[in-house]
């Protein structure tokens, strides 16, 4: 009896919604303290997920949802190249 495949889910910092964790981007906080996108999924350190809809990252900077995953400041700049990544990947 092969058992069903379970596909991990993931919580939008936006929207909040439960998605599928590859429908989603991984923006991660590495131990410097530095926030960047992890397009592969696999590096070290504290991720949070967000839908990659502009919508959603509207959202994400008014309900401060990245600061609340990573417990701390996040620099106008990261969501300015979390902006600029969104437009990319949906070309």
């Amino acid at each position: 009896m092969a058992g069903i495949k379970k596909i991990p889910q993931r919580q939008c910092v936006g929207c909040n919604e439960m998605k599928n964790k590859k429908d989603l981007i991984r923006i991660l906080k590495t131990q410097d303290n530095e926030v960047i996108i992890d397009t592969t999924g696999k590096k070290n350190g504290r991720g949070a997920y967000i839908c990659p809809d502009p919508m959603c990252l509207k959202k994400a900077v008014k309900n401060k949802g990245l600061e609340r995953s990573f417990k701390t400041a996040i620099d106008k700049s990261v969501y300015d190249n979390l902006e600029k990544e969104m437009n990319n990947l949906g070309q």
